[in-house]
């Protein structure tokens, strides 16, 4: 959790949004809702984060003081790779807990979302030396593509954002020891997804471990089930997302506004 705040006062005026970005506010907008129903928020922190459309440099991102639930796609904040509001609006930024999401989308080209959480079972396995283990389906999606970043406190300076952003590599999916999850996507449905699948894996990991001796896939098979999933890098939530966007509709679809 951090509390460093960016004033929300306007840093030049209002711009006009297009199809595009309108479409990926409504995306990370049903992100933040899905979330919530998902019980993944953590009361006000962590955050998910995406690119301006045609505008390099330019992030979407939650209001801070709101909760994932009431998050809608014109709450969202435009705001620059310093965590500096760009046009207007009323709400606060956290720029601390930007930092974070800032430092993965400067190294990684093909990180378009950035999706933190501090999801229960994802810090418990976090915090198992192992990390996670190819013990379903699930986790063998992330078999040998799976990154750590050891803990290094609240502060999160331009040095750990070399040094976390050097473990992630190329990887879809990170664990930050005693932390939580993170996952990167070339669309928000794709860093939903990933995420599902890992905050899945890590609570089937838990589960099985309290019961007797687990068992584990052999290695080459772990390495095949993997590559059969990763599926030659074709984008994933493709098919899931407009179904999670009908759920979302059934429930509630104030997050387009």
């Amino acid at each position: 959790m951090s509390f460093a705040l960016q004033p929300g006062r306007a840093a030049g005026p209002a711009l006009p949004i297009g199809a595009e970005e309108a479409r990926v506010r409504v995306d990370l907008a049903a992100a933040y809702r899905l979330a919530a129903l998902e019980r993944w928020d953590d009361l006000i922190y962590t955050h998910i984060s995406a690119t301006v459309p045609g505008e390099p440099g330019h992030f979407l991102i939650n209001p801070f003081g709101f909760a994932f639930d009431e998050i809608r796609a014109s709450d969202l904040v435009k705001i620059n790779g310093r965590g500096e509001v760009v046009g207007e609006t009323v709400h606060p930024v956290n720029v601390t807990g930007f930092a974070l999401h800032g430092a993965v989308h400067a190294a990684r080209a093909d990180a378009h979302c950035v999706m933190h959480l501090h999801n229960t079972a994802g810090i418990a396995v976090s915090a198992q030396a192992g990390g996670l283990l190819p013990l379903s389906q699930h986790a063998m999606r992330f078999h040998g593509r799976m990154a750590y970043h050891d803990y290094e406190g609240l502060a999160f300076t331009p040095a750990e954002g070399a040094r976390l952003t050097a473990s992630l590599g190329g990887h879809p999916a990170m664990l930050l020891r005693n932390h939580g999850t993170l996952t990167v996507g070339r669309t928000v449905a794709e860093a939903y997804v990933l995420m599902a699948t890992l905050i899945k894996a890590c609570e089937i990991q838990l589960g099985a471990q309290l019961g007797s001796a687990t068992v584990q896939p052999p290695p080459a098979v772990a390495e095949r089930t993997s590559l059969q999933l990763y599926d030659d890098g074709a984008v994933e939530g493709v098919l899931e997302w407009p179904a999670l966007l009908r759920k979302l509709d059934r429930i509630d679809p104030s997050y387009k506004d």
